[in-house]
């Protein structure tokens, strides 16, 4: 068979003197696209090939840049359509892998950005070629006008788009192994496959519009499947972000239909041993929860494993994770418990147990970053116990309290939020205050003085913040104790020369 740039200069010539027709093309003596391809692939798989692979794609893409589209979709061969589809296939998996990601045989599952130097360019000269498959197909000729009897371009394009998915999932995410270039090339060749597809966005590209069926996530995640397993994932660096990327770009209604192939990936990141791994993991389930129906989620127990692989993680001392691991639990806990029964609630549940470990570490916690995560959550967790806070409020004041005598450099921001936790404390469990009043009380008149004395670089408006927030606090406290504390500060009042203390004070006298 002739070499391929053969190939390309006949069918440039017929393309230019000819009526587009069988004959035309017997007469130059053109060989049916099938073969062609054939030849191409055993090019692009042979390790004794002369010249560079990259010369095999160069052919390749001028191929598609000058063959027709009736050519190109030439079923006269006496080879089945179904293996014409599937050469095209195979085509395009072996461009991919042109362009593919070294294999990493470590357990890190990463290698040096010394190892992806060549592939941005090998992705730049595959995203044109792809594009020009894509313009040919799109321009879906008419079997009329020709002796050419053709399949469907529609059934090529629905046979490589997962490849095309995938393909632009890797090279369009700012990573070691893209560039400029490359994402851009990634970015237009995934524009022209959802104008190819006749869709208005990558998200209706994969779900597909309600009214017309199904999209390409799930011949994509078949695509993907073999490399998703515990002993393959970490192979290729780009699949959990391709993975994610995918993720992403599914919502309601849609993601329920391909649960039980997005929810075992997911918990497999997050089981990792690599923190990253593991927050990408969290954020995948995190997705999955807030964009799946909650019947869908209780069946045979998932959300129940969930809970167990993000509880687990709260032993961790990495502040990046536990925030992550916090937000989701925020949003899968309402799935697990039933709102709280004032009346005849005598069990602990779920959100007990997470917030008694959280108190735990809190209490023992001397590392500013994970303080400040573990305050930016106990507002939430203290405001979703409500009343049921009793079981914990003798922790949960002494975890306010330590933190409100720690600096917590110039944003303050442990602080600031434990300041929203104890009022969310005084308003959930405000029976329970009177008995406390007196340790309450003084620590907020104490953190107030320290507060309005501080000669630390607080900006003053993160200092006009916690004297509000302590205000605030010294109000409800007052609400929910018959006014006493206003009794109590009249002394204050007269033995202090502070003004700003006194302006919160008067504050607290003026509220009715």
């Amino acid at each position: 068979m002739e070499d391929p740039s053969e190939i390309i200069q006949k069918l440039q010539l017929a393309g230019k003197h000819m009526t587009v027709q069988e004959d035309c093309y017997e007469r130059m003596q053109v060989p049916a696209v099938e073969q062609v391809i054939r030849k191409i692939l055993e090019d692009l798989s042979s390790d004794k090939l002369k010249r560079h692979k990259g010369s095999v794609v160069d052919d390749v893409r001028d191929l598609f840049l000058q063959a027709d589209p009736l050519w190109l979709l030439d079923s006269r061969s006496q080879c089945d359509t179904s293996d014409i589809v599937q050469t095209y296939i195979d085509l395009t998996a072996a461009l991919t892998q042109y362009s593919a990601l070294p294999r990493c045989e470590t357990d890190i599952g990463e290698l040096p950005d010394s190892a992806y130097n060549t592939i941005p360019i090998r992705a730049c000269s595959v995203a044109q070629t792809f594009q020009l498959l894509l313009s040919k197909l799109s321009a879906r000729p008419e079997q009329a006008t020709c002796h050419l009897t053709t399949i469907s371009p529609d059934s090529v394009l629905n046979a490589i788009l997962p490849h095309l998915v995938v393909f632009c999932a890797t090279h369009c995410q700012e990573k070691p192994w893209t560039n400029a270039a490359s994402r851009l090339a990634a970015d237009e060749l995934l524009a022209a496959a959802v104008q190819a597809a006749r869709c208005k966005t990558v998200s209706e590209l994969l779900c597909g519009a309600q009214e017309e069926g199904r999209g390409a996530l799930g011949a994509v995640l078949h695509l993907m499947k073999p490399q998703m397993n515990k002993n393959t994932w970490k192979l290729n660096p780009a699949t959990k972000h391709v993975f994610r990327w995918l993720l992403q770009r599914v919502r309601r209604p849609w993601l329920a239909e391909h649960l039980d192939a997005v929810l075992p990936p997911s918990l497999l990141f997050s089981d990792d041993y690599r923190t990253e791994n593991k927050i990408l993991g969290v954020r995948c389930l995190q997705h999955i929860i807030d964009n799946v129906p909650a019947a869908e989620l209780l069946q045979y127990n998932r959300a129940q494993v969930v809970y167990h692989a993000l509880y687990n993680h709260l032993y961790t001392p990495e502040a990046s994770l536990i925030q992550t691991v916090l937000s989701c639990l925020l949003d899968l806990l309402p799935l697990l418990e039933k709102p709280h029964v004032t009346r005849g609630q005598q069990r602990a549940n779920r959100y007990d147990k997470v917030f008694c470990l959280i108190l735990t570490h809190m209490e023992v916690e001397d590392k500013i970053p994970l303080r400040r995560v573990y305050a930016k959550h106990l507002p939430v967790f203290t405001e979703r116990l409500g009343i049921l806070v009793v079981r914990h409020l003798k922790r949960l004041q002494r975890v306010i309290l330590g933190y409100l005598e720690v600096y917590d450099g110039p944003e303050e921001a442990a602080r600031l939020c434990v300041l929203q936790a104890f009022q969310s404390m005084i308003q959930q469990a405000w029976p329970r205050m009177s008995m406390r009043l007196e340790v309450l009380l003084k620590s907020l008149l104490k953190f107030i003085y320290d507060v309005a004395t501080d000669q630390s670089p607080t900006p003053p408006r993160v200092r006009e913040e916690l004297l509000q927030d302590a205000t605030r606090c010294l109000i409800l406290l007052n609400r929910c104790c018959e006014r006493k504390v206003t009794v109590l500060l009249e002394g204050v009042r007269q033995s202090c020369e502070n003004a700003t203390v006194l302006d919160c004070l008067q504050r607290v006298q003026q509220d009715v």
